[in-house]
C-alpha cells in the first residue's frame, strides 16, 4: 500500500506539472498519425508527454514503449486523470485492437517495430476485415495475397473501413490459402496505405458523416515480415482481435457516444429537465419519461460494474467470448440512450441543419443516426447472440 500511495502522489504531481489546462476539460481526442492534426496546440503537447511516458498504453510492457504499469497502478492513473478532468491523449485502433493482438501473436521483431509508434501516436491504423460479399460470414473473404520474393502482392476490396482515408496503415485479413476450408486459408497482414496500389473512397452515412470507406488493393505490396501469427493462421488472430474490438465498442454504452470518441455534453436527466420541464421536486415533470431515464441510469450503473468485474477477471490481452455479451448489451443500451434523448427533445430532436437549432441539438440528432451502425460494426447484434449461445452458454446449434 505504501508503494501504491507513493505512486499516486508521484502521478498526481506529474499530471499537475505536465497536463495542459486546455486538456483538463471535455473535447475531442487526437488520433495521431503521420499527418496528425490537432484542434489545439496543447493537444500535441499532451500526446507527446504521455507518449514519452508510455501512458497512452499504461499497461503495455515498457520494452515496447508502454508504461509497464500494474493493474493497480493503471487504476490509480485513471483515477488521478479523472480527478483533474484530463482527457485521453490518444484515440487509436492501434491501442484498442491491433496492439493487444500483436502483444499476443507477433514475433519479437514485429513487436519492437510496430508497438512503440502506436504508443507515441505516430501511426494511424485502420482495420481491413469486411468485404462486399463477406460481412457476417467474414471467413468467406476473397482479397488475395500472393507471395512474390520478399513481398506479398495484394488484390481485392474491403468495405466499411473506418477512417481508411486518414489512416497510414491497415491490419488486414487476406486469402493466402485455399477457399475451402475457408477458415484455414486466411492470413493477418500489415499493409502500408501510402502506396500507388491502395485507394479509398468514403461512404456517406445517413448521419451525413463519412467515417467508413471502401478500400481497393490493386497489386499493393506488403513485406513478408509483416505477416503476423503465421501463414494461413490469421483466423486465430482475427478472432482474438474481434474480442478486443467488441470490448471497445461495448464501452460506447457507458460513454454515450455513437463512435465512442466523445461523451454527450448533457446526461439524460439534464436533457429531460431542459426540454420536458421539472416538477416541484426539481425532477423531470413527465413521470413516464422520468421512469425510463431512471431505469436507463440504473442499467448503466449495473453495466459499468459488470464491465469492471469482467476486466478484473480477464487477463491482460486475452478477453473472453463474454466480450460478445458486452458488445451486444453496450450497443443496444447506447441506442436506447439516444432514443430517450430524442423522446425528451420532441421537435427539437428533428433538426438537421441551419438556424433554429443549437449545435448540441444537431449533434444529438446525427449521433442518434450514427448509433444504428454500432449494432452492425464489429459483428452484428444477431451474430453476437449466436456467439453467446454457442461459446458462452454452450447451446447446441439446433
Amino acid at each position: 500500500m505504501t508503494d501504491l500511495q507513493t505512486f499516486r502522489e508521484e502521478t498526481r504531481d506529474w499530471l499537475e506539472a505536465n497536463c495542459p489546462q486546455e486538456m483538463r476539460k471535455p473535447g475531442d481526442v487526437a488520433w495521431g498519425g503521420r499527418n496528425a492534426q490537432f484542434s489545439h496546440p496543447d493537444q500535441k503537447i499532451w500526446l507527446e508527454k504521455m507518449g514519452e511516458k508510455g501512458w497512452t498504453c499504461p499497461t503495455w510492457p515498457s520494452e515496447y514503449g508502454g508504461g509497464g504499469l500494474s493493474k493497480e497502478e493503471n487504476k490509480i492513473l485513471q483515477e488521478e486523470m479523472g480527478a483533474i478532468g484530463a482527457r485521453s491523449p490518444l484515440g487509436s485502433f492501434g491501442i484498442w485492437m491491433l496492439g493487444p493482438a500483436l502483444l499476443e501473436f507477433a514475433n519479437e521483431e514485429q513487436k519492437k517495430e510496430h508497438l512503440p509508434p502506436i504508443v507515441r501516436g505516430e501511426v494511424w491504423w485502420c482495420q481491413g476485415y469486411s468485404e462486399p460479399g463477406s460481412g457476417s460470414d467474414l471467413a468467406s473473404l476473397s482479397t488475395k495475397a500472393v507471395k512474390d520474393g520478399d513481398n506479398y502482392v495484394v488484390n481485392g476490396q474491403k468495405i466499411w473501413t473506418s477512417y481508411a482515408d486518414k489512416a497510414d496503415k491497415i491490419f488486414c485479413l487476406v486469402r493466402t490459402g485455399p477457399q475451402e476450408p475457408k477458415h484455414d486459408g486466411i492470413s493477418f497482414l500489415l499493409i502500408d496505405m501510402d502506396q500507388p496500389g491502395v485507394t479509398t473512397r468514403p461512404i456517406t452515412l445517413i448521419s451525413g458523416k463519412s467515417p467508413f470507406c471502401e478500400t481497393f488493393f490493386d497489386d499493393a505490396k506488403a513485406p513478408t515480415k509483416d505477416l503476423v501469427g503465421g501463414l494461413n493462421k490469421g483466423w486465430t488472430v482475427a478472432k482474438r482481435l474481434l474480442e478486443h474490438e467488441r470490448t471497445m465498442i461495448s464501452a460506447m454504452g457507458l460513454s454515450g457516444g455513437g463512435d465512442g470518441s466523445k461523451k454527450t455534453k448533457s446526461g439524460l436527466a439534464e436533457i429531460g429537465k431542459k426540454y420536458v420541464g421539472i416538477d416541484a421536486d426539481q425532477k423531470i415533470s413527465d413521470k413516464a419519461l422520468r421512469r425510463k431515464v431512471a431505469m436507463h441510469d440504473l442499467n448503466s450503473r449495473a453495466f459499468g460494474l459488470t464491465m469492471q468485474r469482467v476486466g478484473e477477471e480477464t487477463k491482460v490481452g486475452a478477453p473472453s467470448p463474454a466480450a460478445a455479451m458486452a458488445k451486444y448489451y453496450g450497443t443496444e443500451h447506447n441506442k436506447l440512450r439516444y432514443e430517450l434523448m430524442l423522446e425528451a427533445m420532441g421537435t427539437r430532436g428533428v433538426g438537421w441543419d441551419g438556424e433554429g437549432f443549437s449545435m448540441e441539438e444537431l449533434a444529438i440528432t446525427r449521433d442518434w443516426l450514427r448509433t444504428k451502425a454500432n449494432s452492425i460494426e464489429g459483428g452484428t447484434s444477431e451474430v453476437q447472440l449466436n456467439v453467446i449461445s454457442k461459446r458462452v452458454l454452450g447451446l447446441p446449434d439446433k
